[in-house]
């Protein structure tokens, strides 16, 4: 699960530092980079300051439940939740799903199964959305499984918060996303005044992607309000 943006980020939220260690090197192995926390507030913290693009979480957690760690999450991010946990009762399952799980794993796990949960609750999330995989905008191509960009055929090379931006305005290509959808879902909820700290990453974006600040065909400014990207049929 890798692209020219590098692995995607999975946060791993279990006290438990023996599981932690299990699957460090089994997510490594397939090209994920794993970030850790041991308790709800250190994950809320980690989602927050870290964007992962996917969250492993178990819900017996020292400080909080799981399923109200589901809940915070889920006030301002729709990033794909697979919950993992010793928990099996039908009500523990329907608690989390209904909080905003995407999936749900019962420990013990099989590894190979558990790397496909995560790999579907990646592709689930997108669809949902209603995006394709790929995204296609003039000579911009964006696979958003792979975390690929590509402009003209050529590779283009992104930061992870680049990447995001990008992401987030493909997921809504068409549409305005205002400057606090952007700063909220990409940076987190506490920097949602930092609109020049937006401008500065709109700006190297377009350059990277090519597309004239004087003058954008690609990511347009609406004044005041946000940034749309233009979407082809």
């Amino acid at each position: 699960m890798t692209g020219d943006k590098g692995p995607i980020r999975v946060l791993v939220v279990d006290d438990e530092p023996q599981i932690r260690r299990f699957l460090r090197p089994s997510l490594a192995a397939q090209g994920y980079e794993m970030i850790e926390a041991a308790s709800g507030t250190e994950a809320l913290a980690r989602a927050s300051d870290r964007a992962p693009q996917v969250i492993l979480l178990d819900l017996g957690l020292p400080d909080m439940d799981g399923v109200s760690v589901i809940r915070a999450l889920r006030e301002w991010t729709e990033t794909p939740i697979v919950v993992l946990s010793v928990r099996s009762r039908e009500t523990d399952k329907i608690a989390a799903l209904d909080a905003g799980a995407d999936d749900y794993v019962e420990k013990p796990f099989a590894m190979g199964e558990l790397l496909a949960r995560l790999r579907a609750a990646l592709r689930h999330r997108l669809r949902q959305g209603g995006e394709a995989p790929v995204f296609h905008s003039g000579d911009l191509a964006v696979d958003l499984v792979r975390r690929e960009v590509n402009k003209a055929g050529q590779s283009v090379k992104l930061s992870p918060k680049e990447y995001d931006l990008l992401r987030l305005l493909v997921q809504h290509a068409g549409k305005v996303v205002t400057q606090r959808q952007l700063l909220e879902q990409v940076w987190g909820p506490a920097h949602v005044e930092d609109t020049q700290y937006l401008r500065v990453y709109i700006g190297q974006l377009r350059q990277k992607l090519g597309d004239d600040a004087t003058h954008p065909a690609l990511i347009l400014t609406e004044p005041g309000v946000g940034y749309r990207l233009v979407s082809e049929a």
